[in-house]
């Protein structure tokens, strides 16, 4: 199952991509990886002791809960205490079982469109202040966004892979998107990498980058 928030690791996973945008357009790529599959398949776990997909998306969901409520302790208080929770026993004894994975994905969106629209109004100085969490310490508003933004991507990443291998597309989909597949490198080759600051304590989620998904 999953452990806890690694920095570093998250930090690889957004790369110089913008974490506000980033975080913005999670939901819309989690529904692309779960499209077509029945719910009998995204419960099913790869492996034993792993997690399924559909318990990948409640745990998405309980952390945006949890994120959400951070947010707001580090940007009203002064150095707040920020509790560590243990994600195994959310998923477990939180009741993912007893919904269906839509409405877990209907959570993950409407508790991330939430938290946006704080960060979209709240001022740049705000992503500088702290909280002291209870396994990494001190920790920015700002570093917040950028690893949790990484964490978005190392979870689609674990269920492209559970997809792939359970679930693998049919032979004549397999060859139809080997065949795009030249397209799609050219067509990346020819766009401009888009222009992001590296996540940072002090403020990564520029304000350029929160008004521009709040006009999406």
């Amino acid at each position: 199952m999953a452990g806890p928030v690694i920095p570093e690791r998250y930090r690889a996973a957004l790369g110089d991509d913008d974490p506000f945008l980033a975080m913005f357009e999670a939901p819309q790529a989690l529904r692309k990886l779960l499209k077509g599959l029945t719910e009998k398949q995204l419960s099913r776990r790869p492996a034993p002791g792993k997690w399924s997909i559909k318990e990948i998306v409640a745990h998405l969901a309980d952390g945006e809960v949890i994120l959400g409520s951070r947010y707001r302790l580090v940007a009203a208080h002064e150095r707040p205490a920020i509790a560590a929770y243990d994600q195994d026993l959310f998923v477990e004894k939180l009741g993912a079982d007893a919904a269906s994975t839509e409405e877990l994905v209907a959570d993950f969106e409407m508790a991330r469109a939430v938290n946006l629209g704080l960060l979209v109004r709240l001022p740049d100085e705000a992503f500088a202040r702290v909280g002291l969490h209870s396994e990494r310490g001190e920790e920015s508003l700002g570093t917040m966004v950028a690893l949790y933004a990484g964490h978005d991507r190392i979870h689609l990443d674990q269920i492209e892979t559970i997809r792939t291998g359970l679930f693998p597309a049919k032979k004549k989909a397999r060859k139809a998107a080997a065949k795009a597949a030249p397209k799609r490198a050219a067509g990346k080759a020819a766009t401009p990498k888009r222009s992001a600051p590296k996540p940072g304590a002090k403020a990564p989620v520029k304000k350029a980058g929160r008004k521009a998904a709040k006009r999406s």
